[in-house]
């Protein structure tokens, strides 16, 4: 017989959601610098009014705060927010909060060169290490890829899945991890993604073909260049778009 369960016991099981919530406020808070490296939290009791929670709820907050390196607590002191050096840069609140902040274009252009160089390895690994059956995959997502050139929101969603493909075929899992967590919170971001337009697809289809060219032909330079040259110019293409929208 199905017993409802106790409200002590509701109660403490919403508390990893409420504490979850405040986390993220309060990273975003530090993050675009509401809060200062160097100053203090409000003390735990203000916190908690602030955001309707009890104290146990702040203190699994700050815990979790702690672990992504973004505070420390300090005898006499109180909560402190650290420098930036001390963050969890690959945490998605943190990327997330970074995208956000003022100058948030200056991380999405650091994403921009560190997936130029990781991915144009990726590519050469690739290109020399492929199977015939991968390179069918491979051409699978060409053809689909063409299909939905008129469609710029359905063509960017395959996009994401021929880079995918590409990585794996590279069997670098580290890179593809480091790209994937980097990548996943700034596509949430407008400024990264860009306005969608049928010009944009086009160019975008026409590196595509060089770099499925030079991996069909198992040349792993050229591919690695290909795959470069098509992440700067994209995120350049993508920047320059939203300056001149303001």
């Amino acid at each position: 017989m199905y017993e409802k369960p106790a409200a002590e016991s509701l109660r403490i099981r919403r508390r990893p959601r409420l504490a979850e919530a405040v986390v993220e406020d309060v990273v975003k808070s530090i993050v675009t610098e509401t809060y200062p490296a160097g100053t203090a939290l409000p003390p735990e009791g203000m916190l908690g009014d602030m955001y309707g929670v009890s104290r146990t709820v702040i203190r699994e907050a700050t815990m979790a705060l702690t672990e992504k390196g973004l505070v420390v607590s300090q005898q006499g002191r109180g909560t402190i927010v650290r420098e930036s050096s001390g963050w969890d840069m690959l945490d998605p609140l943190i990327l997330s909060a970074l995208f956000q902040r003022e100058d948030g274009l200056n991380y999405l252009d650091n994403l921009s060169e560190i997936r130029s160089l990781l991915e144009g390895a990726m590519t050469c690994k690739a290109a020399e290490r492929r199977s015939p059956e991968q390179l069918e995959e491979l051409s699978q997502q060409m053809a689909k890829l063409e299909s939905l050139i008129p469609h710029p929101a359905a063509y960017v969603h395959e996009d994401v899945g021929f880079h995918d493909i590409i990585m794996r075929i590279s069997g670098d899992k580290l890179s593809k991890a480091v790209i994937d967590g980097l990548q996943s919170e700034a596509l949430r971001n407008h400024g990264y993604s860009g306005r969608l337009n049928v010009e944009h697809v086009r160019a975008t289809h026409v590196a595509h073909e060089t770099i499925y060219d030079a991996i069909v032909r198992r040349d792993g330079p050229a591919a690695s260049q290909a795959m470069r040259e098509h992440i700067e110019s994209s995120w350049a293409r993508r920047r320059a778009a939203r300056d001149a929208a303001g």
